[in-house]
Formats: structure tokens, sequence, C-alpha cells
């Protein structure tokens, strides 16, 4: 009887025992689980998931450094220095996802600029920081502010075959990848011209273009409603031997933000592919009635520009670039010839 009232007891016991460990046992919480970026192919290069959603985000970007010189009558800077300098760093941010309609797309690209203050004649914002583009584009629709179609010119530095090519606007394009067309509606800036009596502002762009093999072609027309002036522009691409053969001509009936540089121009360019990281790009450019009169209309004079473009790519997302024009200018107005020679030298971080 006493032992097993000792077993009964000692059996209580343990229970007693191991109920009050069971009580105080601490059990380890499981970790939240992390979503980790992904890399989304959809797009090409460089885009990953925004973590928690569908959408492929894409940054990318360049810091440039930049002198520019002159020499000569054209290029004296008001009697200012001959050379200043000036930084850039510009980030874009790309943002895409699958729609019913075929990808959405929005556009964000910032950019930040330095030059001394006191710079004579820049053409250059002296110290900012703007939104370069914002753009909404979805099923060949685009609106905001972005580029047009005018800013494709040569890819060489001495030509000058446009004007203002970034505006708010509206715009269309259908593109199969060997032939697109389509049409813009933007608000002009009329940035630099006289007799500037307000307006609309609106101007009409239309481009059509292509390729078919070694040869590509784009043909671009701009009018300011507000003027009754406007702009045509036709540039076309060969490959032949190892470069790429150039050559623009453009006709504007009278100066607008499309094109005031002359009543016509034609410019032709020669881009020879030395090395895989070395191009040597020859140009030159004739334009025809210069002046601008009082009443906001070409007036004679003519113009010659002649130089060379260096590109060279020193490592992967370092590149430098140089280059050096010769340039001379008649004018009927009454003002004097002039001439000079101009250049800048440019290194370029990409990321």
């Amino acid at each position: 009887m006493n032992i097993k009232s000792l077993l009964l007891g000692s059996a209580a016991a343990l229970a007693v025992v191991s109920g009050a460990q069971a009580a105080d046992a601490i059990v380890a919480a499981e970790p939240e689980p992390v979503e980790y970026v992904r890399v989304c192919d959809a797009y090409g290069t460089g885009y990953f998931y925004i973590p928690g959603t569908e959408t492929c985000l894409k940054i990318e970007g360049y810091i440039r450094f930049q002198v520019d010189w002159s020499a000569g009558d054209l290029a004296d800077n008001g009697g200012g220095e001959d050379w200043s300098a000036r930084t850039r760093g510009q980030v874009a941010f790309t943002a895409k996802s699958d729609t019913e309609y075929g990808p959405l797309t929005g556009v964000i690209v910032y950019q930040a600029n330095f030059r001394p203050n006191g710079v004579a004649n820049s053409q250059d914002n002296q110290n900012d920081t703007v939104i370069d583009e914002a753009y909404i584009d979805l099923a060949g629709f685009r609106v905001g502010k972005f580029v047009n179609w005018w800013d494709a010119d040569f890819s060489g530095e001495t030509e000058v075959i446009n004007n203002n090519t970034n505006f708010n606007a509206i715009r269309y394009q259908y593109d199969s990848g060997d032939f697109y067309a389509g049409l813009a509606v933007e608000e002009l800036t009329r940035t630099g011209l006289g007799n500037d009596n307000g307006g609309n502002n609106v101007g009409i762009d239309a481009a059509v273009g292509g390729k078919f093999g070694a040869i590509s072609w784009e043909l671009l027309a701009g009018y300011d409603l507000d003027r009754a002036d406007g702009a045509v522009r036709g540039i076309i691409y060969a490959d032949i031997g190892p470069g790429t053969f150039g050559l623009a001509g453009v006709y504007a009936s009278g100066p607008s933000d499309y094109y005031d540089n002359g009543e016509w121009a034609i410019a032709a360019q020669y881009a020879v592919k030395a090395t895989d990281k070395f191009t040597i790009t020859p140009a030159v450019q004739y334009t025809d009635n210069i002046d601008i009169d009082a009443d906001d209309d070409f007036d004679g004079g003519s113009e010659w520009r002649a130089g060379v473009t260096l590109d060279y790519e020193i490592v992967e997302n370092l590149s430098t670039k140089v280059t050096v024009n010769y340039i001379s200018q008649d004018h009927d107005n009454g003002d004097e010839d002039e001439d000079g020679v101009t250049g800048f030298f440019r290194l370029q971080r990409s990321f």
C-alpha cells in the first residue's frame, strides 16, 4: 500500500511539473516572409519588379562634365571668356506593366545643370534642376513633356538641323519596326524668336520613316499655327564601307520653334567606326538666308559649317567626345561678316 501511494504521488508530481513547464515554454515566432527584388526580363535588360507589384522599373542616367571653348569673331562671347565648364547629372525612371492594350509606360527624367553665373551667351540654364521629360505611353499614344522627332539629328556635333525639341504634347505613333508614322499636337515655347505677341502657341508635328536593308530614312514636318510658318526636314542614312553616311535637308517658310537657323540647309556626315571603341565623324553644312528682318522673315545671308567629332569609349560606361568646328557667316543685313572656331571636350559616365 505504501509503495502504491508513493508511485501515485510521484506520477502526480511529475504531471504538475510537466504542466508548469509546458505553460512556461517559449515558442519562437516564425520569421515574416521577405520578398526579394526579382529581375524583370519582359522589357529588356535593367528592369526589376517593384516589390509587391507586377510593375517593372528601370533606373538609368549619366554624369557629364564638359568644357566649351571658342576663338574668332563669331564666337568671342561678347568680350567674355573663351572657355567655360559645365556639369550635368541626369537620372531617368521608366516604369512598365502589362495591360489589355499593351505595355503601360511611365517615364520621368530629372536633370540638374551647373554652369557658373556670368558666362556670356550661355545657351544653357545656369544652375537648375528640371524635369527634362515626364510622360505616359499606352497603345501608341503619348502625353506629357518629351522630346519630339526633330531631336533625332546627326550623331556628330557639327550640323544644326533642329531648334527646340522638347514640348508638352499629345501624339500618336504607329510603329511596326521597319516603318513608323505619327502625328502630334505640341505646345510651342517660341524661345528666341522676335515679335512674340502671344497666341495659343500650338504646333502640329508629323513624322514618317523606316528602314530597308542598309538604308534608313525619315521625313518630318512641323507647322506653327500662330505664326503660319513651318519647316520640313528629311534625313537618309546608308551603311557604306566602314561607316554610315548621313544626308539631311531642311526647308522653313519662316522662323518658328521647329527651325529658325535659315530658310534652307543641307548637311552631310560620314561616321567611321575605326575600332569597336573609336568613331570619327567629319561633317559639313550650308545654310542660306540666315538673317531675320524686323518683320520676322528670312532676309539674306549664309553660313558654312565644317568640323569633326571624335567619340571614344574609355572603359564600359565611361566615354569621351571631342568636337572642333569652323563656322563662317556672311550677312546681307548690315551686320559684319564673322567666322570662328568652336568646340568642346566631354567626359560622360553612364549607368
